[in-house]
């Protein structure tokens, strides 16, 4: 049984121990600095917790020494400590960012590391990096690469059509900071909120945009060999439109502590959810133009013996099957490992991975779909 530390005891910290731990093969510390969240975490085989202030590097030293690995589903800004904490512990590091400077912070710890560096295994960075990379991988020579995410409520009843289902910072944070997108070969910036488009699938209408962390390190692995490749958020139409008077209009992109005041008193949670995943990759083979798109929808469900959101379902899924495949040593366990590494044959067919592929509460199907930009890149 190897023993492993999950960081955060908020929804998705929660939901990785209940998946890791029912299993049988994992010993699982949930770690958080406030006891309100452990005492959230229901009693059950092979989960214990600890509270660590993760900002205390000496305690958080002492939580990983020993153990197998650690799985990072702090806040954004916080999670670099950990992965700093499990550099000097010598543990398997693991995170759900899409923070662009944090990955960079584990790249480069991972060069003086003799264990695995994996950041980004949640949904977007994570499963959507692997199914693009596949994808990829068929053609000859490459021309686009679009991916698009959305964690979605199944009713929304409000003028943005959006309801809470993750973590408001790490939202605020894609919403704000700068995206990184390839055009015409090179890896540029671009601003989030920008270039709206327009698409349907089951015959409902979604619209997508700019929005940070997306592409992961995939942006860099394949500069130079596509000549556009973008990460859209996937929401109903309207919702970028108050979104950009929000941000923009009224300067809350700058008063973060505002919007975010907003976000948690206006907006309710919801677990009735539905995660959108559709990526489209063109390119040439033998002499041929052509597309190949991945198209999926997760509901919420009951994993575990409780009852899981979308979101928590496939982000948790999504770093319990890279920790799965590391363990049984179908990953690199030494260095920067990235999600491109990650086969996607085999996280289908991983226990864990399987959410994605198995699920019979949702609609999942290879197809080619017409995607109707309103912008161009």
């Amino acid at each position: 049984m190897k023993r492993v530390v999950v960081i955060g005891a908020g929804k998705i910290g929660k939901a990785i121990a209940y998946m890791l731990a029912e299993t049988g093969d994992y010993e699982v510390v949930v770690a958080d600095r406030s006891e309100a969240q452990l005492s959230g975490l229901e009693a059950a085989p092979h989960i214990s917790a600890i509270t660590v202030d993760i900002t205390n590097s000496a305690d958080l030293l002492r939580a990983l020494k020993g153990k197998f690995a650690v799985l990072s589903a702090a806040p954004f800004d916080l999670t670099g400590l950990v992965a700093i904490a499990a550099a000097r512990a010598d543990v398997h590091y693991l995170d759900l960012t899409e923070d662009v400077a944090t990955t960079k912070k584990a790249e480069a710890l991972a060069e003086n590391v003799d264990k695995a560096f994996i950041p980004q295994c949640g949904l977007a960075p994570g499963f959507i990096t692997i199914v693009a990379n596949d994808l990829a991988k068929r053609f000859d020579k490459l021309d686009s690469v679009r991916m698009r995410v959305g964690a979605l409520p199944q009713y929304p009843s409000n003028a943005l059509n959006y309801n809470l289902t993750w973590s408001i910072d790490g939202l605020i944070n894609e919403y704000i900071e700068p995206c990184e997108a390839i055009v015409e070969g090179k890896l540029i910036t671009v601003p989030a909120m920008e270039e709206r488009e327009e698409f349907a699938l089951d015959g409902i209408a979604y619209e997508a945009f700019n929005t940070s962390g997306g592409l992961g390190t995939f942006a860099k692995t394949l500069e130079g060999c596509v000549r556009t490749m973008n990460y859209r958020s996937i929401r109903y139409p309207g919702h970028q439109a108050i979104l950009k008077a929000l941000l923009n209009d009224l300067n809350l992109k700058n008063r973060r502590n505002v919007l975010k005041d907003l976000f948690e008193n206006a907006l309710p949670a919801t677990m009735q959810d539905v995660v959108v995943i559709f990526v489209t990759v063109c390119g040439w083979r033998e002499g041929r133009y052509i597309q190949e798109s991945y198209a999926n929808k997760v509901y919420s469900g009951v994993i575990a013996g409780r009852t899981m959101s979308a979101i928590q379902m496939t982000t948790a899924a999504g770093v319990a099957a890279v920790l799965d495949l590391l363990a049984n040593g179908q990953l690199s366990v030494k260095g920067f490992v990235r999600q491109e590494e990650v086969s996607l044959a085999q996280f289908l067919k991983n226990r864990f991975g399987r959410l994605y592929s198995n699920d019979a509460t949702k609609v999942a199907h290879w197809a080619t779909i017409s995607l109707r930009p309103r912008n161009q890149e």
